[in-house]
């Protein structure tokens, strides 16, 4: 994720059109911006009594930033599934379902209105899928309250969201003084004051987020927050940090040190399984419709998955009669990465817990992440 230069902008909105990596402000663009600004008191780009820190932060990313949909506004309901959609996810995969989404939801009541089944469908693909779940519970809440809650503590008590997530709505949409702390910033920070905590325990991360509230300037919070995650997903990046274009370079303490690749310290992750996976696509013409139809079954119970459709396995029809194989992908859930092989198959009859769906309703079901890859030429994706 790249901040693009200053420039105007249609050309600023032209590069977010065609990449979300435009270039990088540079350090002159940093200072021209400060400069512009003039005096802190004086009507500028900055509120009272920001530290140099944030000044040079803030004229970074006003120099010249992406030009994201949750950007133009400050409507805590936008601002709020954005940020849902953007944990545990990439900005490109979620681009497209928060355009879908707002426009099938345009308001927190009609969210809370919808059928469940409509509200999978519309993320159907996301994955994570207790975070829509709780993200339609709340917003049933928030309809029945008749207002969304404007306070820390309340955006804090919705289902599913944390410390980061009611920081972030609450700084950026009320502009209350928040920090937020999320894996980016974790990373600059951890680099910023070269703390060799390891970033997955609590007391390191109680440690940084307070050193983020001190550094907040309570004026100008949800910019500062934003510029701090933007600096680390597009500069301060996790392998390879940028720091020649860093606006905080000169305030690093890692760099100063020349510890900036060992920073921040993240203890191993348990290992990946690998899980070899056959799913089957099991078609057959039904003539009352003229139209082809797929053999797929619904989860129910209290599965995290629960109201999804996915195609067979093939441990689930030992009779089939398997056929050529379509294709083969690879899907990580939590630490399991699958192999899928995707493979024909025929049965006489549909078993017991299974459906003939029309092709034509597929693109409307909500489908599992791995379903919907299997099934990417019938979905015509």
């Amino acid at each position: 994720m790249e901040a693009p230069a200053p420039t105007n902008a249609n050309r600023q909105r032209s590069l977010a059109e065609k990449s979300i990596q435009p270039d990088v402000a540079t350090a002159a663009d940093v200072a021209t911006a400060a400069n512009v600004a003039g005096p802190a008191c004086g009507g500028g780009l900055f509120a009272p009594h920001v530290s140099p820190i944030g000044r040079a932060l803030l004229g970074w990313y006003r120099s010249g930033n992406r030009d994201l949909p949750w950007r133009r506004t400050r409507d805590p309901y936008a601002i709020w599934v954005s940020e849902i959609m953007l944990q545990q996810t990439r900005v490109e995969a979620v681009l497209p379902y928060y355009q879908r989404f707002l426009e099938r939801f345009p308001t927190v009541e009609a969210l809370a209105a919808a059928p469940e089944q409509d509200v999978l469908s519309a993320w159907s693909g996301l994955g994570y899928y207790s975070r829509v779940r709780n993200l339609h519970r709340a917003a049933r809440q928030v309809a029945e309250a008749g207002r969304f809650p404007r306070t820390y503590d309340e955006i804090l008590a919705l289902p599913g969201v944390g410390e980061y997530t009611a920081a972030a709505i609450a700084s950026i949409a009320f502009g209350l003084p928040h920090a937020v702390l999320d894996g980016n910033v974790l990373r600059v920070m951890a680099r910023l004051h070269a703390d060799f905590g390891d970033i997955g325990a609590q007391a390191t991360r109680k440690r940084l987020r307070d050193q983020a509230q001190r550094d907040l300037p309570h004026q100008d919070a949800g910019d500062y927050n934003q510029a701090l995650m933007e600096l680390g997903a597009t500069v301060c990046l996790p392998r390879d940090p940028r720091c020649l274009l860093c606006p905080l370079s000169e305030s690093c303490r890692a760099r100063a040190e020349g510890l900036q690749h060992q920073l921040p310290t993240k203890l191993r992750r348990a290992p990946m399984v690998a899980v070899e996976t056959t799913l089957l696509v099991v078609t057959r013409h039904c003539a009352e419709i003229s139209a082809k139809e797929v053999l797929l079954w619904q989860r129910h119970g209290s599965h995290r998955m629960s109201g999804f459709w996915d195609l067979p396995e093939a441990h689930m029809l030992p009779g089939a009669a398997l056929g050529a194989t379509l294709r083969t992908f690879r899907h990580s859930i939590m630490n399991h990465a699958h192999r899928c092989q995707v493979m024909a198959a025929q049965v006489e009859e549909a078993p017991p817990g299974f459906r003939w769906i029309p092709r034509s309703q597929l693109p409307h079901l909500p489908l599992s992440t791995m379903t919907r890859k299997a099934l990417r030429d019938l979905l015509g994706a």
